[in-house]
């Protein structure tokens, strides 16, 4: 109670946010972030999802609120204000899939393959609004098959999503790909109360400057983000680790010990 009492004066509990929380969520946002800045983040961003306690923690771990608008894009030349706000607001970067415990040199289809298996968690970081709707979703255009990697609906864009995944670094000619699927999805499937599709392009890494380039002659509005399989170590946890040379030591001076006498 004297925390929540330093920490934030009548006005700001009396305001939205912070009056639409339940006390259990306030007490999380005191106990997880140090930073007031943060804290009033984090619950805009609570009470605008409608998180539960338990996925506000999930989402602080994850620092979602720093990644919240950074995929690169091209929206503001591509789409209509508000919605370009509206989209960019909606894309994250990097998203974090380490709850699929793949490893790096994890190939496409199998990457796919485990997005789809745990669908709920992947919903879970592509946050508020989006909706499923299949998995290499069959387009015919010319009389030639082709087939998208992952499709999504946005209820609250009222908008196709069209996701893209590969499992290299960045390339430009990625773009004309995914801008071809935007494109068949817009003709397609579309309606004529939808928004214009997006596209959202999974990759392992990318060269920022690159990216903006290809972006920039890109006429459908797309957005291009890392995926990140792995948390990396901080310096701080890294530092505390044994080195190889160290546990090699330590083994040696073990076998020593129980050598006969």
């Amino acid at each position: 109670m004297c925390l929540f009492s330093a920490s934030w004066t009548w006005d700001e509990i009396t305001q939205e946010p912070l009056a639409q929380l339940p006390w259990y969520h306030l007490i999380t946002l005191l106990s997880k972030l140090s930073v007031k800045e943060e804290r009033l983040q984090y619950a805009a961003l609570a009470v605008q999802h409608g998180w539960s306690r338990n996925v506000l923690v999930h989402h602080i771990e994850l620092r979602t609120a720093e990644r919240i608008g950074s995929a690169q894009n091209n929206f503001e030349i591509t789409l209509a204000p508000p919605q370009s706000d509206l989209v960019r607001e909606t894309l994250k970067d990097p998203y974090k899939l380490e709850f699929l415990g793949l490893s790096a040199d994890v190939r496409e289809r199998e990457l796919e393959q485990a997005l789809v298996s745990r669908l709920s968690d992947f919903l879970l970081e592509l946050g508020t609004g989006f909706a499923f709707v299949g998995k290499q979703v069959h387009l015919e255009v010319g009389g030639e098959d082709f087939y998208i990697d992952l499709l999504f609906y946005h209820i609250k864009l009222h908008c196709y999503v069209v996701i893209e995944l590969k499992t290299t670094d960045f390339k430009p000619e990625h773009l004309g790909q995914l801008g071809f699927y935007i494109t068949a999805v817009d003709e397609q499937m579309r309606s004529a109360q939808d928004a214009p599709t997006i596209g959202l392009l999974l990759c392992k890494n990318k060269n920022r400057v690159v990216a903006e380039y290809a972006l920039r002659d890109a006429n459908r509005p797309i957005g291009i983000s890392k995926y990140e399989l792995a948390s990396a170590l901080s310096d701080e946890w890294k530092s505390s680790l044994p080195s190889v040379e160290d546990i090699e030591r330590e083994l040696a001076l073990g076998n020593d010990d129980q050598a006969p006498e």
